[in-house]
């Protein structure tokens, strides 16, 4: 090792040596340097006060060190290519501690917690959350001891008081729910069913030695007064994480990689982050300018792209990032819609944090008016509402801004990481080719959203539906039918005047399971075929009706709902006069070994019709267990179940649905309706008429609407069945 000064000679590549570099942007680092990137031990100190010192890997913390923010908090622990991953200690500035395991940021794993207010949690977490088997200590001797699920006491557990009562039985989203005892110090108890709707409650007491049995007790006491000093811990959140602060050090020292946010206090002592234009500059248009804006703050990483695999006996779950080939293309600069997608961020960016009245979930009728819609301009210089920017002046509109705002709500998508997966600095992909409609797909970078490009027709039967659309996804939580989070215009200035609608979708595959295959379901089949060989087919590949060679065997507990949902959805498209809406249906296999060969775990079924698990069929992850043993369901999400193949016969090649095999996968299913903007108008009755006369007219997709839900229902429940 050698220690370089400004007097010596370049040092050869590769060479490790010591350095203390002044970047251009202010920060400060000393310590081991190779090839232009800190490497070994170093310490780097920005200039809002953040400090890291520990171990280096080309430019990125790796191994054991400290990282401390400006208001006194630290972590001190293991690090992985810039993210707090491993064991580790994080004390906050209020002085909550965490001990225990992380994964890119987010408590994973066994730890305990400290509370600034006296609670303490020991047992597991995910994704920041206790979830999976912990116990609660709070600060006045109460307890609970039992299973969680995203913070909230939810599965089976017990709860002791520090005056001897407890209650041991079932809990929903950190409430008593169903089956459970109450007993008190003295050994009488309650048994019965219990809710927090004193309707749905009943059960029976049964006193303790000669009592009497009269009880002046009423069990709602419980949810009132008992449960009343039982509230869960926040606990401090991370504004900002060490991944957040690396550099890319190659050639541009001192500019960010991941240009972040700059904060700044609030006028009420909050800290709230600066505009940001798209170049990276900071200007004085700031959130706080925007009052009652729909940002809550950057709370974390949004959704982590992981697939889980569990090693047993080798201490918390272990995950690894998802590896599987990512479809579209990166639009860089120099991309043809490059600048579509900078106009395309910078109006959402707008959209999201523009000034907005509270407003509940019951909508007035003018909210959902066609003419609901607001123009903004963009002029390259900036504006009083709006950012300075590298790309052309253009115009941008939001259709009907409260209802999909409200819709964004409904669905419980948080503003902050609506913003930041859309409009953060990872650019957006392109799909290779456009639909069969010729509309554009792009995909955000955390694969969380869709937005597709919308000819004016689309949109009016959009803006048309859009009341009845709101009512139903209200009604009913496990709607299997697109989610929309905005609906926009940009509208280019210049000779051509050009407007480019679009919308922004959910992604049905954004999860963190690999997708492994895909199929696109209408229950027709002319021209639903992929004809590409099976050596050709990838797991970007959609396939289609004729390709399709399972049926999906759903458990008991979910299967009446799945029916019952899929008519619900059919009726509504039904009476909008939808069709052409196809079932998008995607395809884990559980394997059993993580090599680059897909070996899916799978079971026989034998003459007596009971499963039999063969040698490697015992290897369940405790991850699908759980899944299996969940009694909630939310279709079309992590949905465990049985793939059995099936084969056609060879003397019918239209033949929708063949024969069961008995061949059994285990898998975990993603599935929604899509395409869900096609009305049964003028063109479509045409392609109708003209097909029929070439055609089976039941084989084609272009049917009547009642025909469609008909045959679509159909075709449906013949590929999904109950799990016997």
């Amino acid at each position: 090792m050698s220690v370089a000064h400004a007097d010596d000679d370049e040092p050869s590549p590769g060479q490790v040596y010591h350095a203390e570099k002044v970047l251009v942007n202010g920060d400060f680092y000393t310590g081991q340097w190779v090839d232009n990137v800190p490497h070994g031990h170093g310490k780097y100190l920005w200039t809002d006060g953040c400090m890291y010192v520990g171990e280096w890997h080309r430019g990125k913390t790796t191994g054991k060190g400290k990282f401390s923010w400006p208001s006194g908090a630290t972590y001190e622990g293991e690090f992985k290519k810039g993210y707090m991953d491993g064991r580790g200690t994080y004390t906050g500035s209020s002085g909550d501690t965490f001990r225990g395991y992380w994964l890119m940021n987010l408590k994973h794993g066994q730890g305990t917690k400290s509370f600034v207010n006296g609670d303490y949690y020991e047992g597991e977490w995910r994704r920041g959350l206790q979830d999976g088997q912990g116990k609660y200590q709070w600060k006045n001797g109460n307890h609970y001891i039992g299973q969680w699920r995203i913070g909230l006491m939810n599965g089976n557990g017990t709860m002791i008081w520090s005056n001897g009562n407890r209650f041991d039985g079932f809990w929903e989203d950190g409430l008593p729910k169903g089956n459970g005892t109450f007993r008190w110090s003295d050994g009488s108890f309650y048994v019965g069913m219990w809710s927090k709707d004193g309707k749905n409650q009943n059960g029976t007491y049964y006193p303790s030695g000669n009592s009497d049995g009269d009880l002046d007790w009423d069990p709602q006491e419980v949810f009132e007064v008992d449960l009343n000093e039982c509230k869960i811990c926040p606990g401090e959140k991370v504004l900002i994480f060490p991944s957040q602060k690396m550099l890319n050090w190659p050639g541009i020292e001192g500019e960010f990689l991941q240009k972040q946010p700059i904060y700044k206090k609030g006028y009420d002592g909050s800290v709230k982050p600066k505009r940001m234009s798209m170049d990276g500059r900071v200007n004085n248009y700031n959130w706080e300018d925007d009052g009652d804006a729909d940002f809550n703050g950057v709370e974390g990483l949004g959704n982590l792209q992981l697939e889980e695999s569990v090693k047993k006996g080798n201490g918390p779950q272990q995950l690894r990032p998802k590896t599987e080939k990512r479809q579209g293309v990166t639009i860089s600069k120099g991309h043809k819609n490059y600048e579509l997608m900078l106009n395309l961020q910078l109006g959402i960016r707008h959209s999201v944090a523009r000034p907005a009245p509270k407003t509940t979930l019951d909508l007035k009728a003018s909210a959902f008016d066609p003419k609901e819609k607001v123009w903004t301009k963009f002029p390259p210089e900036g504006s009083k509402h709006t950012p300075p920017h590298q790309s052309a002046d253009f115009k941008w509109k939001d259709y009907c801004p409260v209802v999909f705002r409200t819709l964004r709500n409904l669905f419980k998508v948080d503003p902050a990481d609506y913003m930041i997966s859309i409009c953060g600095n990872d650019a957006l992909r392109e799909l290779s080719s456009p639909g069969k409609s010729g509309s554009f797909f792009y995909l955000t970078n955390d694969d969380r959203y869709m937005i597709k490009t919308m000819k004016k027709a689309e949109v009016k039967v959009l803006l048309r539906m859009l009341p009845a659309y709101y009512k139903h996804v209200r009604a009913f939580e496990n709607t299997l039918v697109t989610k929309f989070y905005g609906l926009h215009c940009v509208k280019l200035t210049g000779a051509t005047q050009k407007k480019v609608r679009f919308v922004i979708m959910g992604n049905l595959f954004c999860a963190e399971y690999a997708i492994h295959r895909r199929f696109d379901l209408k229950g027709s089949s002319h021209g639903r075929t992929t004809e590409k060989p099976e050596a050709e087919i990838d797991p970007t590949i959609t396939l289609k009706d004729l390709d399709l060679n399972y049926i999906f065997r759903l458990q008991k507990a979910c299967f009446p709902e799945f029916c019952r949902q899929v008519d619900r959805d059919c009726e509504f498209l039904e009476q909008e006069r939808i069709m052409d809406y196809s079932l998008l249906v995607g395809l884990h296999f559980q394997e059993t070994s993580h090599g680059d060969s897909l070996t899916p775990r799978s079971r026989t079924i034998e003459g007596n019709g009971d499963p039999q698990n063969d040698g490697a069929s015992c290897l369940f992850s405790a991850e699908v267990d759980q899944l299996r043993c969940d009694p909630t369901c939310k279709l079309g999400i992590n949905m465990p179940a049985w793939a059995e193949r099936i084969e056609r016969r060879s003397d019918c090649e239209t033949q929708l649905v063949g024969e069961p095999t008995g061949d059994l996968h285990d898998v975990i299913l993603f599935f929604g309706i899509i395409d869900i903007l096609q009305d049964y108008d003028i063109s479509k009755k045409l392609e109708h008429a003209y097909k029929s006369f070439q055609y089976d007219p039941t084989s084609i997709s272009a049917v009547d609407p009642r025909q469609y839900s008909k045959r679509f229902r159909d075709f449906i429940f013949r590929v999904f069945v109950e799990d016997t």
